[in-house]
């Protein structure tokens, strides 16, 4: 049950109120946004709650189990603070939410009523559709290890221990030409053998997405000229002449960590467990009694 302040509760004693919902959304990127939809700006606890910002909230939808709580936020890609670009770029992924009831006459007088995160967007043409989860969400998520075949470690990490800045791990390219919105050929990776970057990373250093970073799907050489296949198309148009920087990837088996990074001894997988395919196999009678697939 929530704790209302004797101020609040005299206020909805009152029979006559003057509420409001906010909504204050923490990013990744440590911004602060706040949003109302009372008709005038509303300030307190060092953030500012602006009116007309094409934000607004749909019902809650609570259980009484453990099951994770959800409310759609609905806003406005033309808002100056809500965009297009902020969307795609992934800063609104998992940024909290904190939603408030005020009075907006005194906003001394207000409650917390809930806490969530940012879960899944949805576009359309003019307008997108955030789901905001309850703090149930996290129950959800992977704790600790996980046994499995492949590595759980991220390629550079203290448990990984590889130097992904070490020039034998790092290119730098320029973009020569474009094939489609996610593929394009570069220069400057000659050193470096075909498939070398697949599942690594790529940064921008110049043109329209500077200092964001993508993942590699595929990474080609023919002619001294590297073929670059991202997994996802950026979130602005690539051009001619873009700079880049690219890392290394690993697909997470033992033998791409012996043969490519010579660090068996970090490897943080289990490669010797069966196979999904273990409960398929038979003993022979040729004396192997290994087991085949059928």
């Amino acid at each position: 049950m929530k704790s209302l302040s004797p101020a609040l509760q005299s206020h909805l004693d009152d029979g006559t109120t003057t509420l409001s919902w906010c909504w204050r959304i923490s990013r990744s990127d440590g911004v602060a946004l706040g949003f109302t939809d009372h008709d005038r700006a509303l300030t307190f606890d060092g953030t500012d709650f602006e009116p007309e910002s094409g934000f607004a909230a749909s019902e809650i939808r609570a259980g009484s189990d453990l099951a994770v709580d959800a409310q759609d936020a609905t806003g406005v890609l033309t808002s100056d603070r809500i965009t297009e670009t902020d969307i795609l770029d992934g800063r609104w992924d998992n940024a909290a939410v904190e939603l408030w009831r005020v009075n907006w006459a005194d906003t001394s007088q207000r409650v917390l009523l809930r806490r969530g995160a940012v879960g899944q967007i949805r576009r359309g043409r003019m307008a997108f559709v955030a789901e905001v989860r309850s703090l149930a969400h996290v129950l959800g998520q992977t704790v600790g290890r996980t046994f499995q075949a492949g590595c759980d470690a991220r390629l550079g990490d203290a448990r990984c221990g590889i130097d992904l800045e070490n020039a034998i791990y790092k290119g730098t390219g320029v973009v020569t030409d474009l094939l489609r919105d996610r593929a394009f050929m570069a220069s400057g990776l000659a050193g470096f053998d075909a498939g070398w970057f697949t599942s690594g990373t790529l940064t921008w250093t110049s043109g329209a997405n500077a200092g964001r970073v993508t993942e590699v799907l595929a990474h080609g050489l023919a002619d001294a000229i590297a073929t670059m296949t991202l997994l996802e198309a950026p979130v602005l148009p690539i051009a001619e002449g873009d700079s880049f920087i690219a890392r290394a990837g690993c697909d997470k088996r033992i033998a791409t960590c012996s043969a490519k990074f010579a660090n068996v001894a970090n490897f943080r997988g289990f490669p010797n467990i069966p196979g999904q395919d273990a409960v398929l196999r038979y003993a022979s009678q040729d004396g192997s009694h290994e087991g085949n697939v059928l």
